[in-house]
């Protein structure tokens, strides 16, 4: 009898061992299975992103008329380069202003239209009307505003007060960061309602009876639903920011004032200049701090979560 229960309780743990391995192969189909969904798309980044990245890392070490192996000798160069240490500069401080900038305005105008206004549709509509227009026309509206004999010129020329070609000046900066915010806005605003409308309202419903008010529902229930939104938006942000140069070049063309000189303006002219090894050693440390940086928000959101 003694022998029999053993050879019971065996072929019982053989038995659950075979369902445990059943259900981990089990797992490992569905996992299989959303790989190749993704697999597509990947293999889109590993041959028109990835596989010409490696080119352009290879080409950082290589001299541009020889080919010859260089070493570190093109990135010593491109930072000796007074022209890449001002559009670092300058791309680093559009960055620093424009992001922030645009996440906490966007974030504003999400909460407010989530309020279920009257006019909600309409001003969404209104938010959403810049990402239309083509970058051409955004150009002639900054010539017919801030050009010298603009309307804003003009204007202070009524008043007695001379007026300038802006896009010349310091404030060239700005009028860059607030096209681009402007033109960006509507966009940020959809992702934070989406965010928003994911958040359930029984959370607000029972901090309200609890005696929460609005500060203190957005601060405990709000704000941290929204963390992972706000990855999304802070990458996609930073993403699209390097979208600016086109309306700056076709203003000020190869060399626009100094306050707006980006690392795309550096890259168009020594692609021009047929510069390939200080633009591929630029490449690599510009795709290398953008790395960083989302690594560093994945590990902020990460944290937050906890």
């Amino acid at each position: 009898m003694k022998k029999r229960r053993n050879i019971r309780l065996l072929l019982h743990a053989k038995l659950q061992s075979f369902s445990k391995l059943k259900n981990f192969r089990g797992y490992k189909k569905g996992e299989w299975t959303g790989f190749y969904f993704v697999l597509p798309s990947f293999l889109g980044v590993i041959i028109f992103m990835l596989l010409p990245f490696c080119d352009v890392l290879r080409r950082s070490f290589l001299g541009a008329v020889s080919g010859t192996w260089v070493g570190l000798e093109n990135y010593r160069t491109i930072f000796d380069n007074t022209a890449f240490r001002l559009a670092a500069g300058n791309t680093l401080r559009f960055e620093m202003v424009c992001i922030p900038l645009l996440l906490l305005i966007s974030l504003l105008v999400a909460l407010v239209l989530d309020d279920k206004l009257k006019c909600t549709q309409l001003l969404k509509s209104c938010f959403l009307v810049p990402m239309a227009i083509p970058v051409a026309s955004i150009v002639l509206l900054w010539r017919a505003l801030f050009h010298e004999r603009g309307m804003f010129s003009g204007f202070l020329h009524f008043l007695n007060l001379p007026g300038e070609d802006w896009m010349n000046t310091p404030w060239a900066f700005w009028i860059l960061v607030f096209s681009y915010v402007w033109k960006n806005l509507g966009y940020d605003v959809v992702l934070w309602m989406a965010g928003l409308a994911g958040i359930p309202a029984n959370l607000y419903e029972a901090a309200q009876v609890d005696g929460a008010g609005k500060w203190q529902c957005f601060w405990h229930i709000t704000l941290p639903n929204l963390l992972p939104s706000l990855f999304t938006i802070t990458v996609l942000s930073i993403l699209n920011s390097f979208k600016v140069f086109r309306e700056a070049y076709l203003v000020a063309g190869n060399y626009p004032h100094e306050s707006m000189y980006l690392l795309q303006h550096l890259f168009n002219n020594w692609y021009r200049d047929l510069s390939m090894d200080k633009m591929s050693a630029a490449a690599v440390i510009n795709a290398g701090v953008i790395f960083l940086l989302v690594l560093l928000l994945k590990r902020a959101w990460d944290f937050g979560e906890r």
